[in-house]
């Protein structure tokens, strides 16, 4: 009989949840019933962010990731942050280090009428990124936006409060902050299997929101992402587009998975799983390794 200790561990990587609490509920029961039991309760689980905005269900969805670890403790659960998380975390002040608020509007002060940057209590102190996720977008501009660019009216509804209302502030309970506070940048793990045409291979792998930008020191970006650098306005590994789509050259045999990017997308090691996008008629979507099976919310299994 072969060794159990010989199976390879399970690791799965959810897409952006944007919100949707039905969703996240369906695909995680999905997940379940597509995964052996021992399998699904000790794997590890890589949520890619952007947990909040466009969708109604902000708060319970936090409530329900926070309750994970009690749940299943012997799953290893990796919540990353999204560009959302960084700007809602902004606006509520949970950022974890020092920033000059005003040096982060600087590089984008000819943007702040446009993106109807927050002006009401506490905006002095307050990070480019929360300025514009509190804020109010111009609709003029011809994007339907939720009020803010980021499509945050529904999160702020979400505790009860109005859109842009610094009430938010007093209204998010403490293990939500601290959630916001402690979702990491970027995370790695060593010898995760992926099943290709050429058999089982073992390849470290890098989770990262949006992803790494091509031509840059891939250790530099690596320790900027660990150390959570709040000081910039933006952060390209959380918000970049096409400069972070491709895997660096100078990283082999390595996974890089993201979110962020509105598709699914698998491209030799280049996992991208974000088939929701945020929007209420597309599917979320999970990836299992090794076997790179793409499970859904919408999978009906009886």
């Amino acid at each position: 009989m072969a060794d159990p200790s010989d199976k390879l561990r399970t690791v799965i990587c959810l897409g952006d949840i944007h919100g949707y609490l039905t969703k996240l509920l369906n695909l995680w029961s999905n997940l379940q019933s597509q995964i052996d039991p021992d399998s699904f309760n000790t794997a590890t689980i890589i949520f890619l962010g952007d947990y909040c905005d466009r969708g109604p269900d902000t708060r319970k969805v936090i409530d329900f990731l926070i309750s994970l670890p009690k749940r299943y403790p012997n799953q290893k659960h990796v919540f990353l942050s999204g560009n959302h998380e960084f700007a809602f975390a902004g606006f509520i002040g949970v950022l974890v280090g020092e920033f000059e608020a005003k040096e982060t509007w600087k590089e984008y002060a000819d943007n702040e009428e446009i993106e109807g940057w927050y002006k009401g209590e506490g905006y002095e102190k307050m990070h480019l990124q929360g300025r514009i996720w509190g804020g109010w977008f111009d609709v003029a501009q011809g994007i339907d936006c939720k009020g803010s660019i980021f499509d945050a009216a529904p999160t702020f509804g979400s505790y009860g409060v109005s859109h842009g209302s610094s009430e938010l502030m007093k209204v998010v309970p403490e293990d939500h902050k601290k959630f916001l506070a402690d979702v990491v940048w970027v995370h790695e793990e060593d010898d995760v299997c992926i099943e290709t045409q050429e058999g089982v291979k073992h390849c470290k792998l890098i989770a990262v929101h949006a992803g790494l930008e091509k031509g840059k020191n891939v250790r530099e970006q690596l320790e900027f992402l660990k150390a959570k650098d709040v000081s910039v306005p933006q952060v390209t590994g959380l918000s970049g587009r096409k400069n972070v789509w491709d895997i660096p050259e100078e990283l082999t045999e390595t996974i890089v998975v993201s979110g962020h990017h509105g598709k699914l997308h698998i491209e030799g090691l280049r996992l991208i799983i974000d088939e929701g996008g945020g929007l209420e008629g597309n599917p979320l979507a999970a990836i299992v390794l090794p076997s790179m099976k793409i499970v859904r919310d919408t999978d009906n299994l009886s």
